[in-house]
């Protein structure tokens, strides 16, 4: 088997790996669907560092809707401007690692296995699946000594981060459970231990954008200057949903005919209701009866945590390619890949007019169940 002198490496060549891997890492990242550098943007990725007083610091800017009314008439309006209320919000950044290594030049040689081009593609699955991790944990407010599930986690590499000081729980204004008796379920209390917690339904979907849209939780603008809100559901909340009467009327009424276009066959996500887009993912928060869940308390049915987001419900600071570090170890024996991304996640906080406190700028969390 051919292979490949690390020594000889060069800085050029070790950038393109980088960037190879980067790639990768970008197109597996589920996140990437939802990023843009605009204010327009789901995820709004920083890729610029702002020099300030505190040194260099990425910065994501939040512009507000003028609320004043103006002037009639021909009264002055000189020296009674309406000023733009911005708030900018430092997201912090961290690097995190992994790495590779082999067992030694024999095991090396047995293999059919390219080293660099495995060890490639698997840190770049490693660094798209925590990208992931990260970034809906941030959305939905969950500690990162926790994990998805609610577990506290084996490792405290998350938790070291210096992002993760950055986390905050949902806000009081932007939490609810979907609760209540069958055929008269509402919007109530956010509580995880509630016993009445109901499946996503069509009803709730169409609620939830009036809602969002009371909350001055700004849409992301389409064609037409459309507004579109992004719903996400773990794999068992989006079957409940595709279980729901009023949703497959929709789905046979509304969806192309054939197989190939309509969402009942080919099974795919992002079907659009009402202006919200609806998406299954399995890094989207989930509990289980009778097991606690990340400090918040103690269940007594299945569930998911349901995210509504609209613009700018995340910052990502996306500081240039990861590090590419190869070397060898024990006089030469074993080879080394290490990769290392600076990067950081922030869910934006503002003072929201309707509730006159600081409130999560772009997202929303409901309790929901996920099963029968």
């Amino acid at each position: 088997m051919a292979q490949t002198n690390f020594a000889k490496l060069t800085t050029e060549q070790k950038t393109v790996w980088s960037r190879d891997l980067w790639k990768i890492a970008r197109n597996n990242a589920f996140l990437s669907r939802f990023l843009g550098t605009g204010q327009n943007s789901m995820v709004q990725r920083i890729t610029d560092l702002t020099e300030s007083e505190k040194g260099a610091r990425a910065v994501l800017t939040l512009l507000t809707d003028l609320t004043g009314d103006g002037i009639s008439g021909d009264n002055q309006m000189e020296g009674r401007e309406e000023e733009i209320k911005a708030y900018d919000r430092v997201v912090v950044i961290d690097q995190l690692r992994n790495a590779n290594r082999t067992t030694g030049k024999m095991a090396d040689q047995r293999s059919i296995v390219n080293f660099r081009e495995q060890s490639r593609d698997q840190l770049a699955y490693w660094l798209a699946d925590r990208m992931d991790q990260l970034a809906f944990q941030t959305l939905a407010g969950i500690p990162y000594t926790y994990n998805l599930k609610g577990a506290a986690r084996a490792s405290g590499t998350f938790s070291n981060l210096d992002f993760a000081g950055s986390v905050s729980v949902p806000s009081a204004a932007r939490r609810f459970n979907w609760e209540g008796a069958v055929g008269s379920e509402a919007f109530g209390t956010y509580d995880i231990t509630e016993a009445t917690l109901r499946a996503p339904s069509w009803k709730l979907i169409v609620q939830i954008k009036a809602e969002a849209k009371d909350k001055y939780i700004r849409g992301i603008r389409g064609k037409g200057g459309e507004e579109v809100y992004h719903v996400f559901l773990s794999p068992k909340a989006m079957a409940m949903l595709k279980l729901d009467s009023d949703y497959l009327a929709a789905a046979r009424s509304a969806l192309p005919r054939s197989k190939q276009g309509n969402e009942l066959w080919t099974g795919t996500d992002g079907l659009v209701i009402d202006g919200t887009m609806i998406h299954e993912y399995r890094h989207i928060p989930q509990f289980t009866a009778t097991v606690a869940f990340a400090g918040i308390g103690t269940p007594v049915v299945d569930g998911c945590q349901m995210l509504i987001c609209g613009a700018q419900a995340l910052a990502f600071a996306d500081i240039g390619n990861p590090d590419w570090i190869e070397k060898y170890f024990d006089y030469d024996n074993q080879r080394g890949i290490s990769v290392a991304k600076m990067m950081g996640f922030y869910k934006p906080l503002w003072i929201s007019p309707e509730a006159g406190a600081d409130e999560d700028f772009g997202v929303m969390v409901v309790n929901v169940k996920d099963s029968a």
